[in-house]
């Protein structure tokens, strides 16, 4: 159960700032044109270590909202008086939110391949890009089953052939390899100049003779590889279900993207690549399809990633690799990291996410969009006591404004929890809904939030 002196206690420091933890209905036009300053915290929030409500440090008064923002800022309304039950008792977090679509057509690509997978004739695919929230793919894998289980189940989606970090997962499917056998490319801040990450933004590398080995509990058909032929690379044979069946060489006079499809009977398979030691071998992923109509979401998170990395992507290599998938719906999940990046104007994180699904939209300019914004994020003390975090909510304003100048859905995952702090409220729930780092959900949470996106996608379906 939820403690019922913690949850009183969200009330009044929100109120104080000018917006009301939200549960309700539908948020469109919920923003205040006549807002012009931010109210500062002026109490803190009791943590669920029960310490006493105190004055928020004077350092955390919040600046004036950029007057560009104002139309698109957030204000949520207040919370309902009880939540639904599961059959345990407990309550059951995790609000309808609903896809923001000022357009009323940010779906239509992806509703026209739900349609043409409904009638056995093709199949919807699903590109998901985003941070930690992404990478563990738990809400993505819930979407992914909720969709195949209505409209047909035509594969896993994309992944990498060995672990990029130690926490690397995939919802069915089993990644693994020796440890430290692969080096993860990917971009990290302060790194300069695009450089070939890839599909997924993160590739792996090696030059020794190892392996790397994928196990799709679930049933597949097609194994698709994407590699990268270079000067005096290395190469790798490829065993399925413990078969070898071919060797592949990527020396090439120039780097450039290479690709081998493998079809097999369809069923669960163990695909491995195992590089032979003799030069440099570098993989961007495998996807796992079927031949068959139906749903195919590919879940590409990096933990700690923002949305600008992608800029460091190389656009070519970038934009060869997504218009393979052939998406009809590109997901950008990002927000939470940057809601951290005090230091970076908030006009200079728009420009660098306009440029984000500039570039989207014009490598897939049929396929649909949609903007997932950053979940809630308070600052919490040393000695428990929590605020809100500013500059999350002009992250929301941000990306609601590009998603609607852009054309592509928003969804707003603060009103999924249900307003500024509620992460308070969810770490402090029996069984918990949060972890203790206050930014990320637990399974139960994930979950719900999965249910309630592939529930959104179908609206007006």
């Amino acid at each position: 159960m939820v403690k019922r002196s913690h949850a009183l206690a969200l009330a009044a420091p929100l109120l104080a700032l000018g917006v009301s933890v939200a549960h309700g209905a539908s948020l469109a036009g919920c923003a205040e044109p006549a807002l012009a300053q931010r109210a500062a915290p002026s109490i803190a929030v009791a943590s669920p270590r029960g310490v006493p409500l105190g004055d928020a440090p004077s350092a955390l008064a919040a600046p004036p909202i950029d007057p560009r923002l104002v139309d698109t800022y957030p204000s949520y309304p207040p919370p309902p008086s009880a939540y639904p039950l599961d059959d345990a008792g407990n309550p059951i977090f995790g609000l309808d939110a609903p896809i923001e679509d000022p357009s009323g057509t940010a779906l239509r690509a992806l509703h026209a391949a739900l349609r043409r997978a409904e009638r056995g004739e093709g199949q919807a695919r699903i590109v998901v890009y985003g941070a930690s929230h992404v990478a563990s793919d738990t809400w993505t894998a819930m979407t992914r089953r909720v969709l195949q289980e209505r409209f047909g189940d035509a594969g896993h989606g994309f992944v990498l052939p060995a672990p990029p970090w130690r926490t690397y997962r995939h919802e069915g499917v089993t990644v693994e390899s020796p440890r430290r056998a692969w080096e993860a490319r990917r971009f990290r801040q302060g790194q300069s100049g695009p450089e070939r990450f890839g599909l997924a933004g993160v590739a792996v590398e090696t030059t020794a003779s190892t392996w790397g080995r994928v196990s799709n509990q679930r049933d597949a058909s097609r194994f698709e590889l994407f590699y990268e032929a270079q000067p005096e690379g290395g190469s790798f044979d490829v065993v399925i279900d413990g078969a070898t069946v071919t060797r592949i060489p990527t020396a090439a006079a120039t780097n450039g993207a290479g690709y081998r499809l493998f079809e097999v009977a369809d069923g669960p398979h163990t695909f491995e690549v195992r590089p032979r030691g003799n030069g440099p071998v570098k993989l961007y992923g495998v996807a796992i399809e079927r031949e068959r109509p139906g749903v195919v979401l590919d879940a590409l998170g990096i933990n700690g990633a923002r949305a600008s990395a992608q800029l460091q992507w190389d656009e070519a290599l970038f934009q060869e690799h997504l218009r393979r998938r052939i998406p009809d719906l590109v997901v950008l999940a990002y927000g939470t990291n940057e809601s951290g990046d005090d230091e970076q104007p908030i006009a200079s994180y728009e420009a660098q996410l306009r440029q984000v699904v500039e570039r989207v939209q014009r490598t897939v300019p049929t396929a649909s969009c949609m903007l997932v914004g950053p979940s809630d994020r308070p600052i919490v003390a040393r000695d428990g006591t929590a605020s809100p975090r500013a500059r999350t909510l002009d992250v929301i304003a941000v990306q609601r404004r590009v998603a609607r100048d852009y054309g592509c859905g928003f969804f707003d995952l603060v009103a999924f929890g249900g307003g500024p702090m509620h992460m308070m409220q969810w770490t402090d729930a029996t069984p918990p809904w949060a972890l203790r780092d206050h930014v990320h959900y637990t399974r139960r949470a994930y979950d719900r939030l999965g249910q309630v996106i592939a529930n959104d996608l179908l609206a007006g379906y």
